[in-house]
This record gives structure tokens, C-alpha cells and sequence, in this order.
């Protein structure tokens, strides 16, 4: 069989995987330090509260605004700019069950029409602290129940030893796509949890992708060196996984810049989610499966003991 190598060689991706995996294991105790020290900047999709979000006629002044707050009882507002200079969002935490949202909203217009009569409310959000905690439950729920999923796919269509390989690349993305977010105090809400479980999809995506074509190398190829065969396969692999990555990162990248602060942090997440995706799906999971022991034998059993029992029966 012809083996495609790019630029007539192939690329030892392996022999650099030792340090692929230090790399990650810092990345991965930076996450949970920051995780620790700072924690997730949760929005109020987990926390509940109150999200006014309020425009100026004019560049609107961020310290003057917390302070204008801080006088009128809300010293615990958390005030950023949303979208343009101009507006600005107002987030406050639960002021009790009997305080509705439009009055605390009602109340922050006043304040702030103190100090600037230009000033008008957009709109106001509210979302109870039961709530929550239901959905901060549910979402960790729905990202367990996919990576257990994902585990029992790949085992039964490949090797167990794989599957491990492509849960811990997984779980490699995760925790340090999480880690970005606590480390830069992003606001985690709905939609940046929704970027994560697209982040796992399209990991796990190419994981399959250079899975297949190792299993396919294995019994094809006629070597035994099981280092070479996964770098063979990375090297085949390497333009599709270069192409789709580069494709979904220009949509990305637009997205960031154009896409408004909506989805701003949904766009972050999955632009480095794609990076980190990518690097994950080369390094991480067949470094692992590697570091199992995977072999031939373990993908094709069923040839290995056919040939046997050829050469057994020949005079």
C-alpha cells in the first residue's frame, strides 16, 4: 500500500509527546489553581439576580457609574460595558422573593438619572436563585452524561484503550477551556456552556477521525512499531484536520468581531476550544493510548489468530 507523507515524509508527531503532556499537565493545574483561587465568574443564568441593562447619550464612565451605585445602596453591583461605549450592564445579586425585578431596575434608573439625565433602561432580566442552581446541576449532568456516552462509543467501536484516549482529551479541553474562563474572570452563563459541549462535539470529531485511520493503518500497514503507525496516521490525517480547523476558525473569528456582545463569550470559547481541540486530538489521546500500551493485537485480534492458525496447518 502507498502511504500519503506530507512532503514525500512522515511527521514524528509522537516523539515530541512527552512534552505535549507536560504542557497539558501545567495547563491543567493553572485551570484548577485558578479555579481555586478565583473561581468561575458565573452569570445569572447560575447565580440569579437582576441584569438592568441601561443606555447613555454619551461614552458612559465605569467608575463614576459604581460609584453613583455604591451611594444609592447597590455597593455590590457589578457594572461593565455591553456592546458600546454607550451602554452599559447593570448586574445585581437577589435583593429577596418579594422585590421584583422592574423595581430594582426602577431603582437603578433613578440613581443613575441623578448623576445623568440622558439616561435610559433597555431592558431588565430576572432569574431566581433556584433557578440556578438547577441549571448549574443540570449542566454538569449533561456534560458527565456525554463524556460517559463517549466513552462506551469509542470502546465499542475501536478499543478501550482509545475510548480512555479520547475521554481524557476530553476532559483536556474542558477543564482548560474552563481555566481560560476563571483565569480572564469571563462570565460563565447558558451559552458559554452550550460553546463547551460544541467544543467536546468537534474535539471528539477529529479524535474519531485519527482513530479510524490508525485502526485502518494498523492492519494495513506492514509495520510493527506502533509509534510509527500513529504518526503515519497523523501525518495522513493532518491536511483534513488543518483545513476544517482553519475553515471554523475564520467563521469564529468573525463572529468575535462582528457578532456583538451576545455572543461574544460563546465565540471565545469556541475559538479556543478549536485550538485547543485540534492540539488535544494529535497529542493527547493518542499519547494516552500510547502510554496504555495499545498494539496491533488489540485492533485486530481476529487476523492475527487466522494467521496463526494458517501456519499451523502447513506441512
Amino acid at each position: 500500500m502507498q502511504i500519503l507523507k506530507l512532503g514525500g515524509r512522515t511527521l514524528g508527531f509522537m516523539s515530541l509527546r512527552k512534552v505535549a503532556i507536560g504542557i497539558s499537565t501545567l495547563l491543567i493545574l493553572a485551570s484548577f489553581a485558578s479555579f481555586f483561587v478565583k473561581g468561575l465568574n458565573f452569570g445569572l443564568d447560575f447565580t440569579g439576580g437582576t441584569a438592568v441593562e441601561v443606555g447613555f447619550a454619551k461614552p458612559a464612565d465605569i467608575k463614576k457609574v459604581r460609584s453613583v451605585l455604591a451611594e444609592n445602596g447597590f455597593a455590590d453591583a457589578s457594572v461593565q460595558l455591553f456592546g458600546s461605549s454607550q451602554e452599559i450592564l447593570v448586574r445585581l445579586a437577589p435583593r429577596g422573593d418579594d422585590v421584583k425585578a422592574e423595581v430594582i431596575g426602577n431603582q437603578v434608573i433613578d440613581a443613575l438619572k441623578k448623576a445623568d439625565d440622558s439616561v435610559v433602561m433597555r431592558r431588565i432580566e430576572f432569574v431566581g436563585p433556584s433557578v440556578g442552581e438547577d441549571l448549574k446541576e443540570q449542566g454538569g449532568l449533561a456534560m458527565l452524561t456525554a463524556l460517559i456516552c463517549i466513552l462506551i462509543y469509542v470502546a465499542f467501536r475501536f478499543e478501550w484503550r482509545f475510548a480512555v484516549g479520547a475521554v481524557s482529551a476530553l476532559l483536556h479541553d474542558v477543564i482548560i477551556t474552563l481555566g481560560l474562563f476563571s483565569a480572564l474572570g469571563l462570565e460563565f452563563d447558558l451559552t458559554i456552556l452550550a460553546a463547551i459541549l460544541a467544543v467536546i462535539g468537534y474535539s471528539l470529531n477529529d479524535t474519531i477521525v485519527v482513530s479510524d485511520r490508525i485502526r485502518e493503518n494498523f492492519r494495513k500497514v506492514r509495520i510493527d512499531d506502533t509509534i510509527e503507525i500513529i504518526d503515519i496516521s497523523l501525518t495522513q490525517t493532518l491536511n483534513r484536520t488543518l483545513v476544517t480547523s482553519i475553515t471554523t476558525i475564520l467563521v469564529l473569528i468573525a463572529l468575535f468581531a462582528w457578532g456583538g456582545q451576545t455572543i461574544h463569550g460563546f465565540a471565545t470559547a469556541l475559538l479556543f476550544g478549536v485550538f485547543i481541540g485540534t492540539y488535544s486530538s494529535i497529542y493527547v489521546a493518542s499519547a494516552v493510548a500510547i502510554a496504555m500500551g495499545v498494539s496491533k493485537e488489540d485492533l485486530i485480534p481476529e487476523v492475527i489468530e487466522k494467521e496463526g492458525a494458517d501456519l499451523d496447518a502447513m506441512p
